[in-house]
């Protein structure tokens, strides 16, 4: 496995002092360069004419790298480590989202007007007319964030508690790329059923539910029930947010290559949530052969262990992920690290596409497969093409809390993932450029409005 690139989700901040004498912050930077830190930031703190004291900010790959980085400044001549911070954990404390009002209450009229009496008759107004409810509260810019915790991030089954901190991080997204106000909601069960009757019984408050780092199949489910018993916009993140943004990618890095949805032969490794909701997005969008794998090979008929959603992909090929990849087009991992080797690779079609999108580390390093591929995408923010949901779901919601829309439904995450593609231009179209930057403020209104227009187009919309 290729070393990953230091970065900050494992950096570091040391505080250091050391004597104030020439060459001395040399040692110290060239100790971390040797074990392989990557050197951020260095600030003046203290000085007097015997020492100085720093600080340093570093990022590495992983956190047993963090703890060689430390070593390594621990072994320098006559240098003190004074503290060392994980600068990850420093951020998430406290908490990374906060309450706050949109309107001051300085006197006596305000608080008549804001809370009793005057809120009394704005509850009549809505209990006359419960549409008011989107005029009147924050339900037309709320939406919950809603986990049991089963399948956190490649983490596995952490529960709500842990679960939480990557619940606050997609609040503070919402805010961020859309003006949305969303709330963490962890829910300390994972029965299918107590999961569906508690989101139904808080929907009054929200104008949408994003349901989050729920294991499959039962998020298959939980979706389909809420949809049906709920008027309000469902989205499970981990399957359609995904789709939309490979699609948007796959679209503009076939257009590199000259092929078409209708002729290429994919494969996607993962047949949990992401991969068969990017499966279904895929045809919808056009694309005919599709060979699903999961931990025991291809999704083929002749097995017995399918769930439903596997077996609506079945096909008559058998096999093992490398016979599947054999002249395959495409290759969307949404798997695990390191399954794909090169000669995998090497056995692909003519200008092969490898989606990579196993986090932190992907299917196949992308270092081990330079020049064997026509276009390179992973899920990580160091490499070009990261595929990345934020590029979607803020912009749905801010289309669909817009229109009011009283579901979700396929042509709008089509038309969400053919205008993030179209944000990048003819002339902007290369092998390290087929999708926009996350940062790209142009992305969560094009988004916006195309799920606007598709919602209404499907009768969907209330506005």
């Amino acid at each position: 496995m290729v070393q990953l690139t230091p970065n900050s989700s494992y950096g570091l901040t040391l505080r250091l002092k050391l004597p104030n004498q020439t060459g001395r912050l040399a040692q110290l930077t060239q100790a971390i360069a040797d074990a392989g830190g990557n050197l951020e930031d260095v600030r003046l703190l203290e000085r007097n004419r015997q020492w100085v004291t720093r600080e340093i900010t570093v990022d590495a790959s992983s956190s047993e790298h963090a703890e060689e980085i430390i070593a390594a400044v621990k072994q320098v001549d006559q240098v003190v480590l004074l503290k060392a911070e994980d600068r990850t954990f420093r951020l998430h404390e406290g908490g990374k989202i906060e309450v706050t009002s949109r309107i001051a209450v300085r006197n006596q009229d305000d608080l008549a007007m804001a809370y009793t009496p005057g809120v009394g008759r704005v509850c009549k107004a809505i209990a006359a007319d419960p549409e008011r409810v989107y005029d009147l509260t924050v339900k037309q810019n709320m939406v919950a964030i809603v986990t049991d915790g089963s399948a956190v991030l490649g983490l596995g089954n952490l529960g709500p508690e842990g679960a939480l901190p990557v619940m606050e991080g997609k609040a503070l997204l919402f805010k961020e790329f859309a003006g949305i106000d969303a709330f963490p909601v962890c829910l300390a069960t994972q029965d299918t059923d107590e999961i569906v009757e508690t989101v139904k019984r808080i929907v009054p408050v929200f104008g949408g539910v994003n349901l989050e780092d729920i294991s499959a199949p039962r998020c298959f489910e939980i979706e389909a029930r809420l949809k049906a018993e709920t008027d309000i916009p469902i989205f499970h993140d981990d399957q359609h947010g995904t789709a939309i943004v490979v699609l948007a990618a796959l679209t503009n890095a076939l257009k590199l290559v000259g092929k078409s949805f209708g002729d290429i032969r994919i494969v996607i490794n993962g047949a949990g949530a992401a991969g068969v909701a990017i499966a279904l997005l895929l045809q919808k969008a056009g694309a005919q052969n599709i060979l699903l794998c999961d931990r025991q090979g291809i999704l083929s008929r002749d097995r017995t262990d399918l769930n439903p959603q596997k077996q609506a992909f079945a096909v008559e090929e058998s096999g093992q992920l490398a016979d599947a990849m054999k002249n395959a087009d495409v290759f969307l991992g949404v798997s695990a690290p390191g399954v794909v080797s090169v000669d995998m690779v090497k056995s692909m079609a003519a200008d092969p596409i490898v989606f990579a999108m196993a986090n932190p580390i992907p299917e196949i390093q992308p270092e081990l497969v330079s020049g064997l591929v026509a276009v390179m995408a992973t899920g990580r923010s160091d490499y070009p093409n990261q595929i990345n949901n934020v590029l979607a779901f803020p912009g749905v919601f801010r289309g669909a809390l817009d229109c009011r829309a009283k579901a979700m439904t396929t042509g709008m995450f089509l038309e969400a993932a053919h205008a993030i593609a179209a944000l990048v231009t003819p002339d902007d179209l290369d092998a390290e450029h087929i999708i926009p930057s996350v940062f790209d403020p142009r992305v969560s209104q094009a988004v916006a409005s195309a799920v606007q227009q598709a919602a209404r187009e499907e009768g969907v919309a209330r506005v």
